[in-house]
């Protein structure tokens, strides 16, 4: 067995059109039925607001791989200096059960969380050519401003701005990375990130929901955070609601879930993450009808993602062997 850490994910370093396939090709799997993904327990105690998911899964396909994913949220934990996620990933053999790689750090979540938003961005772009594009992006923690990269990476000088808002001033622009910062707006507000944009995502740690403003006609709306809308902007997607499995998304008070409850949004209304990359459903919507995405979090996508570290490191030697 052996173990990696945030600095060994580095060093194998992060080619989003490599993980974007993973995910694509683990979507496959589900279409499929080559899957087993059983819904994800939240413990949570005390402080009702944290919780801990356990996210066990088997991807069958090329990864072909059984793991879980242990994942902490601790909001509060951003006022204490430390990152408010930890996360890890523990894959077996599919054979023996044996344990072979424990992989301990929240970066391969965060890599796994873009990558989704990758996939739908890519699929987006393929029916609607974008051009001269506006993105907004609200809560600019690791995973906001990876979301930023993997914008970036694919749709690049077809960027025209890219607004950035969070509650806590702390952007820091000069460690972002490679994105171009010129294109790069300090917003004042969230609706001056949300107003006129393309895509907008959401990747706050938000109580309530806030959004309560139309959203630009056919613009493609990433709800990460799953938190952030009032029910208004139904009226605006009724039509056009992807996720990535109802039965896990519809609940814990979700958006969706509070949709379904005082809107009754039914599962048939909805298309799931299959139908956009096996049956290519986003096609199906007019030009001007806005498109919302609403991402639970899948272990089969974590099991994907880690297998795919796993064999890298193997590759490139790196990690500390644990037997």
């Amino acid at each position: 067995m052996i173990y990696l850490n945030e600095e060994d994910l580095l060093k194998i370093g992060i080619d989003w059109t490599s993980t974007i396939n993973i995910i694509e090709d683990a979507v496959r799997c589900l279409e499929k039925k080559d899957f087993a993904q059983p819904i994800k327990p939240y413990l949570r105690y005390r402080d009702l607001k944290n919780r801990i998911i356990a996210m066990p899964a088997f991807l069958g396909g090329n990864v072909n791989a059984s793991g879980i994913k242990w994942i902490a949220s601790f909001p509060d934990n951003i006022y204490k200096g430390i990152p408010r996620a930890h996360s890890v990933v523990i894959l077996n053999d599919i054979d023996t059960g044996k344990p072979v790689v424990i992989i301990n750090t929240a970066l391969l979540s965060i890599i796994r969380t873009a990558s989704v938003s990758g996939l739908m961005i890519k699929h987006y772009d393929r029916i609607r050519n974008l051009k001269d594009i506006k993105i907004g992006i609200i809560g600019c923690g690791p995973i906001g401003l990876h979301h930023l990269k993997v914008c970036d990476k694919l749709l690049g000088n077809r960027i025209s701005k890219i607004y950035l808002y969070d509650i806590r001033p702390i952007i820091d622009t000069e460690n972002i990375g490679y994105v171009d910062k010129d294109k790069i707006v300090i917003a004042n507000s969230w609706q001056e990130a949300y107003d006129g944009a393309d895509i907008f995502i959401t990747c706050t740690a938000s109580k309530e929901p806030f959004v309560d403003l139309p959203p630009r006609e056919g613009s493609l709306l990433l709800n990460v955070s799953l938190r952030d809308y009032k029910i208004n902007i139904l009226n605006y997607v009724r039509q056009s609601i992807i996720v990535d499995n109802w039965e896990e998304v519809c609940r814990e008070k979700t958006d969706i879930e509070m949709m379904h409850i005082q809107k009754q949004l039914l599962k048939d209304e909805t298309k799931s993450i299959v139908d956009v990359v096996c049956n290519n459903c986003m096609k199906e919507y007019e030009r001007d009808q806005t498109i919302m995405f609403n991402p639970m979090g899948m272990g089969v996508f974590d099991i994907a993602m880690g297998s795919y570290y796993y064999y890298k490191a193997l590759e490139e030697g790196i990690g500390i062997n644990l037997d």
